[in-house]
């Protein structure tokens, strides 16, 4: 598949990885780094799973709203999208990544909020790019 990229962004990485910061060339993201509790660190920074999660939750909102647009649905007031990426122990012997995608669809029908979320899924570019790579599940809420 070739992609005409529109926009270009870098960010930089220095120190540990992840124990470390990250700085995006605009400034607007300059983080300090800290692994998880889980995984032996301290817990009192961001860390790329976090990083990962609120950009995957944002692009997705707006994958859902392109798909309802192109429905002639209406996406509902209230309309949320929640990520929760996981990391851990693949079978490999290396680490891998999960990723339970959540959407909340006020007064829509259960089906209908369904279709929704499986195309928002399928047109979403971080689901592309993660398709095969990845866990996925999708699920929607009324």
């Amino acid at each position: 598949m070739a992609v005409d990229a529109v926009y270009h962004v870098s960010s930089t990485a220095a120190g540990g990885g992840r124990d470390g910061e990250v700085v995006s060339e605009t400034g607007r993201i300059a983080l300090e780094l800290r692994p998880p509790v889980e995984m032996g660190g301290s817990g009192e920074g961001s860390n790329p799973e976090e990083l990962f999660s609120a950009g995957y939750a944002a692009c997705y909102l707006g994958a859902l709203r392109a798909v309802a647009g192109q429905q002639g649905v209406s996406v509902p007031e209230g309309t949320t999208v929640k990520v929760t990426v996981g990391i851990g122990k693949d079978s490999e012997g290396g680490f891998g990544l999960t990723a339970a995608i959540e959407t909340y669809l006020p007064g829509l029908d259960e089906a209908q909020a369904q279709a929704l979320a499986d195309g928002a899924h399928a047109f979403c570019p971080y689901s592309k790019a993660t398709r095969g790579n990845i866990e996925h599940t999708v699920t929607a809420r009324v």
